[in-house]
C-alpha cells in the first residue's frame, strides 16, 4: 500500500494497520494532508487547517506506544465545537480569531482515545442557514448541504475518515446525503455537547459522518466513554427477520421522482432479501411537526444570540436575520411553550410507531445536491426524526440523475442505536 492511498481508508482500516505496524499515524496524516493541499482550492471544506500542528500531533501519538480505539484516525471537527489548540469561530466575523481554553466533550475524548484533530471544518454562520464557502466535493457549482458542509465534504472527498457534525433539524443527515457519506444522528442526549454551540438545545445533537456503518458504531462507543464493541459478524440474511416500515412521510411529494422511485425499488429488494417491508402512513397530527420545530428552534435560537445581536446585529447576514432571528424575537413565549408540549406528545406517538417495525426507511433530502451555492437544500426530511428525538442514519445506496449520490435514510426507536447500526449494515448490502 502506497502512502498517497492510505487517506481513502476507514477509521477501523488505519486503526487495525497502525496496530499492526503496517502504518503510522504520520503517514496516514500526510496522506491526508498531500490530498487536502491538492483539493481543498475546489472544496474549500477546512476553515483552519495547520500541516505542521497535524504533524506535531501526529508523530506525538506514534511516539507514545498506545493503541487507542482511535489511534492514529484524522478527524475533522466542526467549527461551532470548541478546541484549545485551534481557533473556534462559529461560522461568523463576529467571532473571528477565537479561542477557547478547553476542549469539548466530544474532542477531549476523541483525543483520548487516539484520534488525531486534523482541523476546523466549514460550517454555515451559527450552524443555521447562511451558507459558508465549502463546494460540493463531486461538482463544485453545488451545495454540499449545512450546517455541517465542511464535515460532509472532507469526508466525502477522502480529506479524512470522520468527521463530526451537529444537527438541529438536518445539518447532518442531509450534507452526508449530498456528499455520499454514512450520516449518524444518535438519540438526542446520549453524546455530551459540552463546548458544542447551542442553537436549540431542546433539538440539538452532535452528529458523525463517515464512510462506513462501521466507523460511526466505533466512534459513538468513543463519544459515550464505553469500551468499543465490535459489530457482529455480516450475515446474509436479515437481522432477527428485519421489520422495515416504508415511510413516505408527508413531505414525500417535496421528493424528485428519480429519489422517490429508487426508495421504492429499494423497499422491494429489501423485501426480496428476506426482511418484512409494510407501508407506514404517519397520522395527521405528525404534519404540524415542521411548524412547532421551527418555533421551538427559532425561539431558542434567538436567545442563545443574544449577545451577538446586541452588540453585532450588523454583522449577522440578512439570511439569518430574516428568517430564523426574526421567527425566533417575533415567537411569544405561550407559543414556543405550546409547541414544546406538541412536540414532546409526538415523541410519545413515535414511539407507538416502532411497536411494528425494527426501522422506518425514508428519503435523506429531496434528490441529490441542488445547484447553487446560496442555500444549503430542503431540511424537511429530517425534521420528523430531529423533534422527536430518534436516532437516524443515512446510507449513500442510490445515484441520482446527474451521477451525483443520493441517501436513504434509516430511522429506529429512541435508544435503539446499535440495532439501527445492524440494520443500516445489512441495508447497505441488500438496498440496491
Amino acid at each position: 500500500m502506497t502512502e498517497k492511498s492510505l487517506n481513502k481508508l476507514t477509521a477501523s482500516e488505519i486503526v487495525s494497520d497502525i496496530a499492526a505496524r503496517r502504518t503510522t499515524a504520520e503517514a496516514v496524516a500526510r496522506a491526508c494532508l498531500d490530498h487536502i493541499a491538492a483539493r481543498e482550492p475546489q472544496v474549500e471544506a477546512w476553515q483552519f487547517l495547520d500541516p505542521d500542528l497535524v504533524l506535531k500531533q501526529a508523530r506525538a501519538l506514534d511516539a507514545s506506544g498506545k493503541v487507542g480505539a482511535l489511534q492514529g484516525v484524522p478527524v475533522g471537527i466542526k467549527d461551532i465545537i470548541d478546541t484549545s489548540d485551534m481557533p473556534t469561530e462559529y461560522g461568523t466575523p463576529i467571532h473571528k480569531g477565537h479561542r477557547p481554553h478547553i476542549d469539548a466533550a466530544v474532542v477531549a475524548l476523541t483525543r483520548r482515545a487516539g484520534g488525531l484533530i486534523m482541523g476546523k471544518t466549514v460550517t454555515t454562520e451559527f450552524a443555521n442557514r447562511h451558507p459558508g464557502k465549502t463546494h460540493h466535493p463531486q461538482d463544485p457549482a453545488r451545495t454540499p448541504g449545512g450546517s455541517s458542509s465542511g464535515s460532509a465534504a472532507a469526508v466525502g472527498d477522502h480529506m479524512v475518515p470522520l468527521a463530526v457534525g451537529t444537527q438541529t433539524t438536518g445539518s447532518t443527515i442531509r450534507p452526508a446525503a449530498y456528499c455520499g457519506c454514512v450520516g449518524y444522528r444518535p438519540t438526542w442526549g446520549d453524546i455530551r455537547c459540552h463546548g458544542v454551540m447551542e442553537a436549540a438545545g431542546s433539538v440539538d445533537t452532535v452528529g458523525l459522518i463517515a464512510r462506513s456503518v462501521e466507523d460511526i458504531a466505533l466512534y459513538r462507543d468513543v463519544l459515550l466513554g464505553v469500551t468499543p464493541q465490535p459489530m457482529v459478524a455480516q450475515v446474509a440474511q436479515a437481522p432477527q427477520a428485519l421489520r422495515v416500515g416504508f415511510c413516505r412521510t408527508p413531505f414525500w411529494d417535496q421528493c424528485d421522482p428519480a429519489t422517490q422511485k429508487s426508495l421504492e425499488d429499494c423497499a422491494v429488494q429489501l423485501a426480496k432479501a428476506g426482511a418484512s417491508v409494510t407501508d407506514v402512513t404517519l397520522h395527521d397530527d405528525f404534519k404540524r411537526i415542521d411548524d412547532a420545530h421551527r418555533w421551538v428552534s427559532s425561539f431558542e435560537f434567538a436567545r442563545n444570540r443574544a449577545w451577538e445581536i446586541d452588540h453585532h446585529y450588523g454583522m449577522i447576514s440578512e439570511t439569518l436575520r430574516n428568517n430564523r432571528l426574526k421567527d425566533g424575537l417575533a415567537c411569544s413565549f405561550e407559543t414556543y411553550r405550546e409547541s414544546r408540549g406538541f412536540l414532546a406528545r409526538m415523541r410519545r406517538r413515535m414511539h407507538d410507531v416502532f411497536n411494528d417495525y425494527d426501522v422506518l426507511l425514508a428519503p435523506s433530502a429531496s434528490g441529490e445536491a441542488p445547484l447553487g451555492l446560496n442555500a444549503t437544500g430542503n431540511a424537511s426530511h429530517c425534521v420528523l426524526w430531529t423533534s422527536t428525538h430518534v436516532p437516524c442514519m443515512t446510507l449513500p445506496l442510490f445515484t441520482g440523475p446527474n451521477g451525483l449520490p443520493v441517501g436513504a435514510q434509516l430511522i429506529a426507536a429512541r435508544n435503539n442505536d446499535r440495532p439501527l447500526f445492524e440494520a443500516a449494515r445489512w441495508v447497505m448490502q441488500h438496498g440496491v
